[in-house]
């Protein structure tokens, strides 16, 4: 597996050479715990989330996602914001694919399942929403998290 290089504002970044519309989620238990993942990729922690596939609708792409990075099956339930800077690339190593953001970030409740770690998630759990920040994270993820946790009404545009 190749490596996951995050860019914002960086003239040393590469031209972006793909837009992939994308979706995370902030997945919350009974305990209103924060699920997050250790990535593979980048060893940083992140909520799950990926590409969104043809055929797919927003939310089924959210659900799915979450399933295979964590073993949680969630209900989908709002809308945090959307993030389209396109001061954030992101470079995979393993393809030379340079992206530029664009992701949408849903708020979900877990329904089912256990944390369990995948190919794309070195470590899963529950994080109390006071200790999520202390986790590395790129600076994307932890924007995205602040808006989250700050429990603004309005969704984010970005």
């Amino acid at each position: 597996m190749g490596k996951r290089i995050d860019f914002y504002d960086d003239p040393d970044a590469p031209a972006p050479n793909s837009l992939v519309p994308s979706v995370n989620v902030m997945v919350t238990n009974d305990a209103d715990e924060l699920l997050m993942i250790r990535r593979s990729d980048n060893d940083n922690w992140a909520v799950p989330g990926g590409a969104i596939d043809l055929g797919e609708s927003i939310p089924a792409a959210a659900v799915r996602e979450t399933l295979e990075e964590t073993g949680i099956t969630c209900a989908i339930t709002g809308l945090v914001g959307t993030y389209s800077d396109p001061r954030h690339v992101i470079l995979y190593t393993s393809d030379g694919e340079a992206r530029q953001e664009f992701s949408l970030v849903l708020t979900g409740r877990a329904v089912n399942g256990a944390p369990t770690p995948s190919d794309e998630s070195r470590e899963v759990r529950w994080v109390p929403r006071e200790q999520v920040l202390q986790l590395p994270m790129d600076r994307s993820m932890r924007l995205r998290i602040e808006h989250f946790l700050s429990g603004t009404a309005a969704p984010y545009i970005g």
